[in-house]
């Protein structure tokens, strides 16, 4: 069931918001609303799961000990104005989809890691080739697939409100909803694949993992 027909996504999000460090990006953009349209359709999902990227500093960041762009690297857009999307392919088959964080030459970024679908489902369905809404986007290349985002986008401007945007806000956020774990997959960084650079909606049923995780208290109540 598509629930575009009542659901509002809100204001698409501005420029400033996005000219923080990815830290401060990653953590702000947990209950945003991500959308990505077709001429199939619109489809988005309320985002649950970010990593940051913290720059040339960060071993864990594809920017890391770059100096400056060279107009032929995939993280050029990376070193760009922030508020326009980086996507890249991981593993050969996976596209990830990532917010340029940060003003001009910081290269940062954060990467958006699972959602919550809201409208679109069965496009999202067909996509992915499963119905099982927990399993549509629980992961950065599971969301790429259900919501139609490629590598074609990237460096797209996601404060224009056309192809790919983020919208609404997170007033319904409290820091208490929020974990800050470790990123997922990075042990090659060294010290830095323990920054707790990863923020989740601790409760949300729709993360990629809950490694690193606390129990939730209905999983508590469990054991």
């Amino acid at each position: 069931m598509d629930r575009r027909k009542d659901f509002d996504w809100g204001p698409v999000i501005r420029r400033e918001f996005y000219l923080d460090d990815a830290v401060t990006v990653a953590r702000r953009l947990l209950g945003m609303v991500l959308v990505c349209r077709s001429p199939d359709g619109d489809a988005f999902g309320r985002i649950v799961e970010t990593e940051a990227y913290a720059g040339r500093d960060d071993a864990a960041c594809h920017s890391y000990g770059r100096p400056a762009p060279t107009g032929l690297h995939r993280t050029d857009v990376m070193f760009g104005t922030g508020g326009h999307a980086y996507v890249y392919l991981i593993y050969g088959m996976y596209d990830c989809f990532n917010v340029v964080a940060n003003v001009q030459g910081e290269p940062e970024a954060a990467l958006i890691r699972a959602i919550e679908p809201l409208g679109g489902l069965d496009l999202m369905a067909s996509r992915r080739g499963t119905s099982e809404r927990r399993r549509l986007c629980s992961g950065p290349g599971k969301l790429c697939m259900a919501l139609g985002i490629t590598r074609d986008m990237n460096g797209a401007d996601l404060c224009d409100g056309e192809k790919i945007f983020i919208a609404g806000g997170n007033d319904g956020i409290n820091e208490a909803d929020i974990s800050a774990t470790p990123r997922i997959n990075v042990d090659y960084a060294g010290d830095a694949s323990a920054y707790p650079y990863r923020f989740a909606l601790r409760d949300s049923g729709f993360l990629s993992t809950r490694r690193f995780m606390p129990a939730s208290p209905s999983r508590r109540r469990e054991r």
